[in-house]
C-alpha cells in the first residue's frame, strides 16, 4: 500500500510537470509567432500631437549605496520639463532620508520637477506609498522605477507612443542586469530572468493572454490604475494583483521585448532569498485572490484561463519539485525490489520530455540574449544544468513561501537589499541592510543535501543510475544553497 502510494503521488507529480511544460511550449509558438509579425501598433506622433503629462514614481525605503545613482539617471531622461514630474516616494527610517534630500534639492535647483514626498506612516509598503503619491501626481501616465534600475534617456519616448491606443493601460519593458557576470549567483538570476522577460512576456502578450506589470520599468495610465481599483498591499506582489484585476477589466498591456531597462541583480544569497520569498508568496496569494474570478468569467477564453493558472501557479511548482525530489530516492527502492512495476517505470520514463521542452524553451531565450553558436550551445548546457540544480537547492525556502501564500499567513514586505555592484572589485561585506540572521530553512537544507547524497550512493549500491543525474543536480544544489547561505551569514 505504502508503495503503491508513493508511485501516484510521484506519478501525479510528474503529470502536473508535463502540463506546466505544455504551457511553456505553447508560449514558446508563440514567441516566434510573434518574431515573425510586424507590429502594427498606434503611436503618438509628439511632433504632432504634443508631449503628455508623465509622473515618475520612485519608492524608496533605505536605499543609501543606490539612491544617488537612481536620482542622477532619472535627472537625465529626455522629456520635456514642464511635462515631467518626478516623485521620491520615501519611506526610508535611516540616513539615507538625508543623503537622498541633498540629491533632490540640487536637482530641484537645476530646474527639474522632482518632489520629496514622505509619510508618517508606512502603511501598505511599496502599493500604499504608490497609492499616496498617486492621489497628488499630475500626470496622465506614470511610471515605476525601482531603486537599483537605470532606465535610459530615451526611455519615455520609446515607451509612451503605445498610450495612443485608448485600450492600452501599461507598457511593459524588459529588465537587463548591470552586474549578470559577477558571480554565479547573478548568472543564474539572469538565466531566469531573461527566460521571463523574453520568452513568457512576449509569448503570453503576443497570444493575448494576461501579463504582468513587474513592479518596475513600465508605465501605466492613470485611468486604469483607478479603475482597477487601485493599488493594494494585501499581496506582497501587488504589481501582480493590479495587473490582473486591470485585465480582468478589459485594459490591454504592451509588453515590449527590444527596450531593455537595466537593474542590479542580489549579489549575496541572503538578499536572493528575501527576494523569493516575496515573489514566490506574492504569486501564490495571487492565486487565492484573482484566480476564482478569473476561471468564473465568462468572457475570458480557455487559453487566457490556462495560462493564467499556470501563470499565478508558476511559484508553486517549486512545492511540486520537492515532493518529487523526496519521493525519487524511495521509488528507486521500490523500482528495485518491484520488478512487477518495471513496465510502468518505463511508461513514466515518457515525461521526459517535459525536460526537453524546458530545454529547448530556455535555449531560445538564451540564445536571444548571447547569440546563437556551437560555443553558445555548450555553455547553456552547463548553464541550464547549473540553473535547474540550485533552483531546486531553493526548493525548499520557495515551498515554504507558497505555503504561506496558499494558506494565507500574512507577512511582512521584506525589502531586497542593495549593494550598487557591479564587478569583482566590489564587495557586499559591511552592508549595513543585511539582517544577519540565520534561517531555520538552512538546517532543512542541509539535511536534504545529505540525503541527496545518499541517493547517489544507493544508485551504485542498486546499480541503477535512471536517476543519477537528477540526484547528482539535486545534491550539488542544495549543497550551493546551503554552503553559500552558511557563508554569508558568517
Amino acid at each position: 500500500m505504502i508503495d503503491s502510494a508513493i508511485i501516484v503521488v510521484y506519478t501525479l507529480a510528474l503529470l502536473v510537470i508535463f502540463l506546466y511544460s505544455l504551457s511553456q511550449l505553447h508560449l514558446l509558438i508563440n514567441y516566434f509567432r510573434a518574431k515573425r509579425s510586424v507590429d502594427t501598433s498606434e503611436k503618438f506622433d509628439f511632433n504632432v500631437e504634443g508631449y503628455p503629462q508623465v509622473t515618475i514614481q520612485l519608492p524608496l525605503y533605505n536605499e543609501y549605496y543606490v539612491v544617488e545613482r537612481l536620482l542622477r539617471n532619472i535627472a537625465k531622461i529626455d522629456y520635456p520639463k514642464n511635462k515631467l514630474e518626478i516623485q521620491v516616494l520615501d519611506d526610508s527610517t535611516d540616513q539615507s532620508v538625508l543623503k537622498t534630500a541633498g540629491i533632490i534639492s540640487e536637482l530641484q535647483n537645476d530646474g527639474l520637477n522632482i518632489q520629496h514626498i514622505r509619510r508618517e506612516k508606512r502603511v501598505g509598503f511599496k502599493a500604499g506609498a504608490l497609492k499616496e503619491g498617486l492621489q497628488i501626481a499630475s500626470g496622465e501616465f506614470i511610471a515605476v522605477f525601482d531603486s537599483d534600475f537605470v532606465p535610459g534617456e530615451n526611455w519615455l519616448k520609446e515607451t509612451v507612443p503605445y498610450f495612443k491606443n485608448e485600450n492600452i493601460g501599461v507598457v511593459q519593458t524588459r529588465w537587463g542586469h548591470l552586474n549578470r557576470d559577477y558571480s554565479l549567483l547573478t548568472r543564474i538570476q539572469a538565466f531566469a530572468l531573461d527566460f521571463h522577460f523574453i520568452l513568457e512576456q512576449t509569448g503570453r502578450n503576443f497570444g493575448r493572454n494576461f501579463i504582468n506589470f513587474n513592479g518596475t520599468a513600465g508605465i501605466w495610465r492613470r485611468e486604469c490604475i483607478l479603475d482597477a481599483g487601485n493599488w493594494s498591499g494585501d499581496t506582497l506582489t501587488e504589481d501582480l494583483d493590479l495587473s490582473y484585476r486591470a485585465q480582468m477589466k478589459k485594459w490591454d498591456f504592451k509588453y515590449l521585448e527590444n527596450v531593455e531597462t537595466p537593474a542590479e541583480l542580489p549579489v549575496v544569497i541572503s538578499a536572493a532569498r528575501s527576494q523569493q520569498f516575496r515573489w514566490n508568496k506574492g504569486a501564490a496569494e495571487n492565486f487565492r485572490k484573482n484566480y476564482w474570478k478569473l476561471l468564473n468569467d465568462s468572457s475570458v477564453s480557455f487559453s487566457t484561463k490556462f495560462h493564467g493558472f499556470f501563470h499565478l501557479l508558476n511559484s508553486s511548482m517549486f512545492l511540486i519539485v520537492l515532493l518529487l525530489s523526496i519521493l525519487s530516492v524511495p521509488v528507486l527502492y521500490i523500482k528495485s525490489t518491484n520488478p512487477a512495476f518495471s513496465w510502468y517505470f518505463n511508461v513514466l520514463a515518457a515525461f521526459a520530455v517535459s525536460t526537453l521542452i524546458f530545454f529547448v524553451c530556455y535555449y531560445v531565450a538564451y540564445a536571444r540574449i548571447h547569440g546563437n553558436s556551437f560555443r553558445t550551445f555548450f555553455r547553456f548546457i552547463g548553464m541550464f544544468l547549473t540553473f535547474f540544480s540550485i533552483a531546486m537547492g531553493f526548493s525548499v525556502h520557495n515551498s515554504l513561501a507558497v505555503l504561506e501564500g496558499h494558506f494565507g499567513k500574512k507577512s511582512e514586505f521584506i525589502r531586497t537589499p542593495k549593494f550598487n555592484i557591479s564587478n569583482l572589485k566590489d564587495s557586499w561585506k559591511g552592508n549595513r541592510y543585511l539582517s544577519g540572521r540565520f534561517s531555520k530553512n538552512i538546517v532543512i537544507e542541509g539535511l536534504l543535501f545529505l540525503y541527496f547524497g545518499f541517493a547517489i550512493w544507493s544508485a551504485f549500491h542498486l546499480n541503477d543510475f535512471g536517476l543519477l543525474v537528477f540526484h547528482l543536480m539535486l545534491f550539488s544544489g542544495f549543497g550551493f544553497v546551503f554552503f553559500n547561505s552558511l557563508k554569508a551569514e558568517v
